[in-house]
């Protein structure tokens, strides 16, 4: 029996990863931004004003990881912290302007990086590709949670 690494979904979805990853973060680099800050901006973005448990859950990271990111993140000036209104023990994680004003640029950049990722594939297929990854990643999120509980 031999394992040919050239047929495993997970090595070819790790070297994906990591070639994606790399060009991202080439693309950021100018920016002044890390891929994980990246992700984190683009769920501030989308809903400003988020706890660091609900960018954890979002992102799936870990609590430790998220923290990190987000001590970065505000001594690079891009979130701050303020009070949660309806709970003492939390914080909210809100935008600055200056991670206002890096919206555009960050998403065309990732935007290129994703088409330069699918460009050898027809349109129909990039549909399809998209699809199978999204509901291989849901199914093994599904599975990772029923085994952690």
């Amino acid at each position: 029996m031999t394992f040919d690494r050239t047929r495993s979904a997970g090595v070819l979805a790790g070297e994906l990863a990591r070639l994606y990853s790399a060009e991202l973060q080439r693309r950021l680099a100018p920016l002044g931004l890390s891929a994980a800050q990246f992700l984190v901006l683009s769920e501030l973005w989308s809903e400003d004003g988020q706890t660091q448990r609900a960018l954890t859950g979002r992102l799936g990271v870990e609590q430790a990881t998220m923290a990190n990111t987000l001590a970065r993140m505000e001594r690079d000036h891009l979130v701050t912290r303020t009070p949660h209104p309806d709970d003492r023990r939390s914080q909210l994680v809100v935008l600055t302007e200056a991670a206002r004003q890096l919206e555009v640029v960050a998403v065309t950049a990732a935007i290129e990086v994703n088409d330069a990722v699918l460009e050898g594939l027809p349109p129909a297929e990039r549909e399809l590709f998209l699809s199978m990854l999204g509901r291989i990643v849901s199914a093994l999120r599904d599975r990772d949670g029923r085994q952690q509980a």
